[in-house]
């Protein structure tokens, strides 16, 4: 911002210290200091702003260059399409006296759609059935059961 040496501000303390005076240069220090931050953050704000500005303005050009770019593709797809259906045309009159040319989306070509069939799988039901025996040999749990109701199962039981 201001390009001030030690010097300069040796001399502009001294300078305040005796307008001033002692007992009310802290206040005052203060008091600039919260308007020299003040100032800086202004000014980074502004700064901030101009920057984004100027990004905005180049983002807008680079669409406007990238929609153009599009657009001529676009049209450079459409003269090539329109260029190969018109040979094509030519082609196919000129060599057979079929019925006209059908330029639809499927191309002439009238296939058969197979119908849906459902692969019947379900995914809740197990392939593999194990056996019972091998379930209670493995510890395999079969059925539900609260924890306290297996606590309850497996307390050391009193003998009388």
């Amino acid at each position: 911002m201001i390009d001030i040496g030690l010097s300069k501000m040796a001399l502009i303390g001294v300078v305040a210290l005796i307008v001033i005076g002692p007992e009310k240069l802290p206040r005052v220090a203060r008091t600039v200091g919260a308007l020299l931050g003040k100032a800086q953050r202004y000014v980074a704000d502004v700064k901030a702003e101009v920057n984004r500005s100027m990004e905005l303005d180049e983002l807008r050009k680079m669409k406007d260059t990238v929609e153009n770019a599009a657009r001529e593709v676009e049209q450079g797809i459409q003269t090539s399409a329109s260029d190969f259906q018109k040979d094509m045309e030519q082609s196919l009159g000129a060599s057979s006296d079929s019925p006209a040319f059908d330029s639809g989306v499927s191309g002439g070509l009238t296939g058969v759609v197979p119908a849906y069939r459902h692969p019947g799988k379900n995914w809740r039901l197990k392939r593999a059935a194990v056996p019972q025996w091998y379930k209670a040999r493995a510890g395999v749990r079969t059925r539900a059961q609260s924890g306290a109701a297996r606590v309850a199962r497996f307390r050391p039981r009193k003998f009388h």
